[in-house]
């Protein structure tokens, strides 16, 4: 009997073994590693640690006020797209006149301010899965990006400046949305995904409603954006200070094992207690996993395209005259009541979950057709029919946005989930993207009719 090998198999059973998953044709399979790099602390697991309940309440309210501050800016420049495209920019000039009885139709679609709104913020979350950047620089530009976004448009001194401060707005949008949300699971004991959720939603109302209120107390658009830079400092704060940092045990292997692969106790080359919960993927890993997120992230994508082709291509053209409202405040009211719709929706995934995700985009398309229509014809007897229709928009894109990342969540196991939240968050953008194009086209040819008929 070899008694020095025999030594060295009982040392090598008595350590506790671990599972991964390894993505293998079209399915995860498991494979085993073992744990027996001496660098292992004594006694912690290669899980995220429990937090208490105050730790667990900072996570949440932390995550809420990412959110809110992430998606602020984006939904700011869109609730001032009308006046950035208008000559009363640096004075508030809301007050009636005679040609509000008619409809107006600026030369250049709101839909310009979506596409410089939204392609930053595509282009980063396609990029974002293989930045090699930690959470904290990341977060570092986010919060500069969001800061030039409001000087620079606010400060502007041509149009083209402005849609330079919109770019950085979205770019801070892009990167955030991608960066917080992987960084959202390595929380397993908070509620981080709902409670980031109703942050965005928050932001879609706070935001439009803390631009349309401070606009009709009188502040010009310019000072009114220089006071919205107080929503970066919050931004920082609360990722630094707020939140619990995460304590996780991580395995780093070279290479993964293969299924069929008999273990030799020697995959693990180091052990470290780092924040990073996901065992690095391959390029091929991740486009099986984007293969199967195709069904969450298409009907997702249509329902942005929709809602966004409602609210950059036709609020500016839908006007009620007579009523105490001028068309520039009639229109950031629209933006106000459909975040209003968001925010609910966003925040009700823990008492209403909704499967059929399919039904959403059907839902949305129907209202595209009431408003295309109301354009067109002023069929709608008041602004409270549209503004009914208008909140019910808001519900079915927050519906879709909170559902869809929730089943994501749930769906996928830790090593993955960072990934797949992180990827997924392309669907929206690539549908606002469309949707920004999209928005243009449909304005200039709804505008060419308006005109026809005031001849």
């Amino acid at each position: 009997m070899d008694l020095a090998n025999d030594g060295t198999n009982d040392e090598r059973d008595a350590h506790k073994k671990s599972e991964v998953f390894h993505i293998s044709g079209n399915h995860l399979s498991q494979g085993v590693i073992s744990n027996t790099t001496p660098e292992l602390p004594t006694g912690q697991p290669a899980v995220p640690k429990k937090v208490n309940k105050m730790q667990r309440l900072r996570n949440n309210i932390g995550f809420w006020i990412l959110g809110l501050c992430n998606n602020y800016g984006y939904v700011i420049m869109l609730s001032a797209a009308f006046d950035i495209l208008s000559r009363n920019f640096n004075e508030n000039e809301d007050k009636k006149t005679d040609q509000d009885d008619e409809p107006f139709c600026n030369p250049m679609s709101t839909g310009a301010i979506l596409i410089a709104d939204i392609i930053p913020s595509l282009c980063i979350k396609l990029l974002s899965p293989v930045l090699p950047l930690g959470a904290n620089l990341r977060v570092i530009l986010v919060v500069i990006f969001s800061v030039l976004s409001y000087l620079m448009t606010a400060l502007s001194f041509a149009r083209w400046v402005s849609f330079l401060g919109v770019i950085f707005a979205s770019a801070s949008s892009g990167l955030g949305e991608a960066t917080f949300l992987s960084y959202s699971s390595r929380f397993s004991d908070s509620d981080t995904i709902s409670f980031w959720s109703s942050g965005t939603g928050g932001a879609g109302l706070i935001g439009s409603i803390s631009y349309a209120g401070l606009t009709q107390l009188g502040l010009s658009p310019r000072v009114t954006l220089l006071v919205m830079l107080i929503v970066p400092v919050i931004m920082a704060i609360t990722f630094w200070i707020v939140l619990a940092p995460p304590k996780i045990d991580v395995a780093t292997i070279t290479p993964l094992m293969q299924p069929n692969e008999p273990s030799t106790g020697d995959e693990i080359i180091s052990y470290q207690t780092v924040r990073e919960p996901e065992i690095g993927l391959t390029l091929r890993e991740k486009s099986i996993l984007m293969k199967g997120l195709l069904g969450f992230m298409i009907p997702l994508a249509v329902v942005y395209f929709a809602e966004y082709l409602i609210n950059q291509a036709l609020f500016e053209l839908v006007y009620f005259p007579g009523i105490w409202l001028s068309h520039n405040e009639q229109y950031r009211w629209y933006q106000v009541d459909y975040q209003l719709g968001v925010l609910i929706s966003r925040s009700s995934v823990k008492w209403i979950k909704i499967k059929a995700l399919w039904i959403l985009p059907l839902l949305q398309i129907i209202n595209l057709l009431l408003v295309f229509v109301e354009a067109l014809k002023n069929y709608l007897p008041n602004i409270w029919i549209m503004l009914l229709i208008v909140f019910y928009e808001g519900l079915l894109g927050g519906a879709a946005y909170v559902n869809t990342f929730d089943q994501i969540y749930r769906k996928y196991e830790d090593r993955v989930r960072g990934f797949c939240l992180g990827a997924a968050s392309i669907a929206d953008a690539l549908g606002i993207t469309l949707s920004g194009f999209s928005s243009v086209l449909l304005h200039n040819v709804l505008c060419d009719i308006i005109s026809k008929k005031q001849r």
